[in-house]
């Protein structure tokens, strides 16, 4: 590894540290299994390059955080593509998150030095590349031709986990009846996940399903 190369990882190293923890407690439920099965051997062969992609709170960032941690691949985030010298991740495994921020210069070069070069690249990002904008023909073609899995909006399974992750981190452990009720009515995102918890934290009482309907407004549930 070249100096410069050693300057990328000790970059990235708190990102790498707060990837690592969080794919620890990685829940596979259906709408992420396939993602998650590509993604425990990937790459089969040099010069591959991945999209994964889904909306926010899917589960995609953790994905690859734990890909980073099997494969010790460079991390990076959308526009710090720009700040580094391609040629110095010939032949590396790269994650790229949020890579439809990169500008088009940028993502052409990390491209062709993969398919060159013998690394692999990861894609992370909210859309398919195929659907991103840019500039450059040749850099559209290659992404209308990479290798694409998408991953849905978190389940019941997923969005239950969130939010129990949301509780731990503010020391509340609700019941598991608590959990359900919430993943059933909440929007399926982890903004919605913080807004919940945030406010049922705020009456700094214990969380039970009667407060969680009081703060969501269930009538209906009140009524019975």
């Amino acid at each position: 590894m070249t100096a410069l190369g050693t300057d990328i990882h000790q970059l990235r190293l708190p990102l790498r540290q707060e990837a690592s923890q969080r794919a620890t407690d990685f829940v596979v439920s259906e709408s992420n299994s396939r993602a998650t099965s590509v993604l425990a051997t990937w790459p089969e062969m040099a010069g591959s390059i991945l999209s994964i992609f889904g909306p926010p709170g899917s589960g995609k960032s953790h994905l690859a955080a734990a890909w980073v941690e099997r494969t010790g691949a460079v991390a990076l985030h959308g526009a710090e593509a720009a700040l580094v010298d391609p040629l110095e991740l010939e032949g590396q495994f790269v994650l790229l998150d949020r890579a439809q921020d990169a500008d088009d210069e940028s993502l052409f070069h990390l491209i062709n030095l993969t398919q060159s070069g013998g690394g692999a690249l990861l894609l992370v990002s909210r859309d398919p590349p195929a659907a991103w904008a840019c500039d450059l023909p040749d850099l559209r073609s290659r992404l209308n031709a990479i290798r694409t899995v998408g991953i849905d909006a978190p389940d019941d399974a997923v969005l239950g986990a969130m939010l129990k992750r949301a509780f731990a981190t503010r020391n509340i452990t609700p019941g598991d009846e608590v959990i359900d009720y919430l993943a059933r009515r909440i929007d399926r995102s982890a903004a919605a996940v913080e807004r919940i918890v945030d406010q049922l934290d705020a009456y700094h009482r214990p969380v039970t399903r009667v407060l969680a309907r009081q703060v969501l407004g269930d009538s209906d549930e009140l009524s019975d």
